[in-house]
């Protein structure tokens, strides 16, 4: 088997909206920098996903210096969004979870309202080191996440994705296979391994920084969006259903929290470090 290597690295400026590919990122402790620092928010103060509004697959973010973002859409003039002054912050709820933000220019809000045909806000998680800590049932001490799901950085394999599109083609939904790998929305690609070969990882380098392993990840109805036309299918929760249901979750991929900082670029190896010993 050939070494395993990054195959790809992927940002997502704004939460919810289209992937950017990177050739390669600095890790922070709560994630990769750039990643996930701005979320839309709705008139409770509840973030916004795809989950309820497929469309923001189409909506893009340039990351711009500063922490600044460029939003584009279908119908939609490009907008520059500057880094709001912390004078004020507002609470957003994200999965249960209170957080303090704070909110974009109006300019911001009312773009993104008339794109979902929803009051909305987009809003700026200024301080990543104190505002949001990992779950608690997965974290050490003092580990913080931005606005991802829920962990600072997802990994995938490129040989899982493999397996589970020959398990799709052998179901009653084949039709819908392949699938490409952002329905998954990895922050990391990972090429060389066996299929499923991360299930067994508990801490891993990727070429000079080192992660452990916090938990798999559960699966939810985002990976039957196709992000190029937002249509909306059965697949892979079905397949992950059948063949990839572990304590109530359909699993794919694994979550995981910065040991060590640095830059991760695509090619470096990825080591596995220390196995988990409960399976």
């Amino acid at each position: 088997m050939d070494i395993a290597e990054v195959q790809s690295i992927h940002l997502y400026p704004v939460k919810a909206f289209r992937g950017l590919a990177s050739a390669s990122a600095v890790v922070e402790p709560w994630g990769l920098a750039g990643d996930r620092r701005w979320t839309l928010v709705d008139a409770e103060g509840k973030v916004v996903t795809q989950r309820e509004h497929p469309r923001l697959a189409l909506a893009a973010a340039e990351p711009l210096a500063g922490g600044g973002v460029r939003l584009s859409a279908p119908g939609r003039e490009p907008l520059t969004v500057e880094v709001p002054e912390p004078v004020a912050t507002v609470p957003v709820s994200i999965f249960g979870t209170k957080v303090e933000a704070v909110p974009a220019a109006p300019e911001a809000h009312a773009w993104n309202s008339a794109y979902l045909d929803q009051d909305v806000r987009l809003v700026h998680l200024d301080d990543p080191a104190t505002r949001r800590p990992v779950d608690p049932d997965y974290a050490l001490p003092g580990e913080t996440v931005a606005f991802a799901d829920g962990y600072p950085l997802l990994v995938t394999t490129t040989a899982s994705l493999d397996a589970l599109n020959s398990l799709i083609a052998e179901g009653s939904h084949a039709h819908e296979g392949p699938l490409p790998m952002n329905r998954f929305r990895p922050g990391v690609v990972v090429a060389g391994t066996e299929a499923w070969a991360e299930d067994d990882w508990a801490r891993v380098s990727v070429g000079e920084v080192v992660f452990r392993v916090a938990r798999t990840c559960g699966r939810c109805v985002v990976t039957t969006t196709d992000q190029d036309t937002t249509e909306r299918g059965r697949e892979p929760l079905r397949t992950l259903a059948r063949h990839r249901k572990f304590g109530g979750s359909l699993v794919f991929g694994q979550y995981l929290v910065p040991v060590s900082g640095g830059t991760i670029r695509t090619g470096d190896p990825v080591r596995v470090l220390e196995r988990r010993t409960d399976r």
